[in-house]
């Protein structure tokens, strides 16, 4: 019995011992469990942190916009109409001559030429053959080159007669350099308008010649009652070659 009681005391010892261990260990739980409610309330998500320094917001620049390059506006070029419009008496400029130069002097003005109708080879076969003289008025030298525009004008206001004249380009057509005082010449022949049936033309006695020198848009008048010309528009009387130099022209 008394074995028994010392191995039941003991046992009731173990138990004590075992008791306390849990009891410490419990003791420790909570202290653990204190510490760690701590640190969770110094460093958890309801915490305010430390305030953060001032945040120093970059100053906002208002964008100006850069200031476009001033635009110059731009007029556009106007070319003047040219006066007296050639129409289909005007003559195209034509090239120099074949194998020949132009001197320095410039193309001749109208404004310094003054025309006239000289005697030429007489007529024949329904035709008379006369040549167109345009002298150099001015002061300087200057040149023609090529086929005038020609046409008859009446009814005392410039209004054209027939058909403008036909160029002939069988002849030369050299360049013409003229001083002062000088003449070109450029032959001219003239169908009879009486060879013309009656319904194809109207006839007329004109009052001379519009002329256009060659590449020019402003005409000379060159006045003339000594021939006859149709109303028409469509009877074809006219028909001029380029100009040539004085000696050359048709005699």
């Amino acid at each position: 019995m008394g074995q028994s009681s010392r191995g039941f005391g003991g046992q009731v010892t173990g138990r004590r011992s075992l008791r306390g261990v849990l009891g410490t260990v419990s003791v420790l739980g909570a202290v653990v469990l204190a510490l760690t409610g701590c640190t969770s309330t110094s460093s958890g998500g309801g915490a305010s942190s430390a305030p953060a320094g001032p945040t120093t917001s970059a100053p906002t620049t208002s964008a100006t916009p850069a200031s476009a390059a001033p635009t110059t506006p731009t007029t556009p070029s106007s070319t003047p109409a040219a006066s007296a419009a050639a129409g289909s008496t005007g003559a195209a400029a034509a090239g120099p001559a074949d194998g020949g130069t132009a001197s320095g002097a410039g193309t001749c003005a109208t404004s310094s030429l003054t025309g006239s109708i000289a005697e030429g080879s007489g007529g024949g076969a329904g035709s008379v053959y006369l040549n167109l003289a345009l002298r150099n008025t001015g002061t300087a030298s200057c040149t023609l080159q090529g086929w005038p525009g020609l046409s008859f004008v009446g009814d005392g206001n410039g209004m054209q007669l027939g058909a403008a004249a036909a160029l002939d380009r069988s002849g030369t057509h050299p360049t013409v350099t003229l001083a002062a005082g000088q003449t070109a010449y450029a032959p001219l022949r003239i169908v009879r308008a009486e060879n013309l049936e009656p319904a194809d033309c109207t006839t007329q006695q004109p009052d001379g010649f519009r002329v256009y020198p060659p590449g020019s848009k402003q005409s000379l008048f060159v006045a003339s009652t000594a021939y006859t010309a149709c109303r028409q528009q469509s009877a074809e009387l006219l028909s001029v070659r380029a100009f040539v130099p004085e000696g050359q022209q048709e005699r």
